[in-house]
């Protein structure tokens, strides 16, 4: 009886794990299929986002051919880097569609809807969306290390390994400066420049940022988990440091996951009469 009984909490976590990965799953086939009914608008995004990659590779290339390495980094090193982020920036927007709209979900009292609904509520708002631009910028990183001459099959799955705790880190960081709407109101001016800092200072070398400032990365505006430390796991092919990312990632997202729940309790309904299919 009494293995029974410790055994039951794993069972009902296991139960409850499968139930969310189906959800997961489920919300995401229909963010797919609701964007694929406007290819045109889909295909011209899609472009239109590596298009706006590109120009930047572009602006790197001439500069690197003058200048040499900037911050220790080479013309590959800032491709990379670039490959990473994008991809993980744009995964992030793909899963968790809704994640910078947040705020005003929340300040318009249109969480009413998700509250009716049996999935957890945090997890119910962010993937009920995708990005449609975010597919150029998740494919832009695949196709950046398809053109790099020595990249295997073993460098893409890392790559892929690598982008998944940082596409984690990208939402649970936006999520959680969105969730302040609960508490001051009006949040989009922390969150546009949350967003802008963090994309900023992920596309630089970390070399030119100085030892004052890198504290920065690794914390608050974690560029550091997104796009330096990958980087140096890429480099070296060290699968140890995989599972470091992914621990750091699970940290940020249950801080962003308190502060949410934290913010709901001071949630007041919106009486909004909305209905979700």
């Amino acid at each position: 009886m009494k293995i029974k009984d410790a055994q039951a909490p794993v069972a009902r976590f296991r139960g409850r794990f499968k139930a969310y990965a189906r959800f997961m799953t489920a919300a995401f086939l229909v963010n797919v299929k609701a964007t694929l009914e406007y290819r045109v608008n889909f295909i011209l995004q899609f472009f239109g986002m590596m298009l706006n990659n590109a120009a930047f590779a572009a602006f790197w290339k001439v500069l690197l051919d003058r200048v040499g390495k900037v911050g220790g980094y080479g013309f590959s090193d800032v491709m990379l880097l670039w490959a990473l982020v994008s991809s993980s920036f744009g995964l992030a927007h793909i899963v968790f569609g809704n994640v910078r709209q947040l705020g005003r979900i929340i300040m318009e009292g249109s969480l009413d809807v998700y509250l009716l609904q049996p999935k957890d509520v945090w997890l119910n708002v962010l993937a009920s969306k995708t990005i449609v631009s975010a597919w150029g910028d998740f494919a832009y990183g695949y196709i950046v290390l398809a053109m790099m001459t020595g990249t295997e099959l073993e460098r893409f799955a890392l790559f892929t390994a690598l982008i998944i705790p940082g596409a984690l880190i990208f939402a649970a960081t936006f999520a959680a400066v969105e969730s302040l709407a609960f508490l001051i109101g009006n949040s989009s001016a922390l969150s546009s420049a949350l967003t802008e800092f963090m994309l900023s200072f992920s596309l630089y070398p970390e070399g030119v940022y100085g030892t004052g400032l890198r504290w920065m990365l690794y914390t608050i505006v974690p560029s550091g988990f997104v796009a330096f430390l990958p980087l140096r796991v890429f480099r070296s092919l060290d699968w140890g440091l995989v599972l470091l990312l992914y621990l750091v990632a699970a940290l940020y997202v249950g801080l962003s996951y308190g502060l949410f729940n934290l913010g709901l309790r001071r949630y007041e309904s919106g009486n909004r009469m909305d209905a979700r299919l």
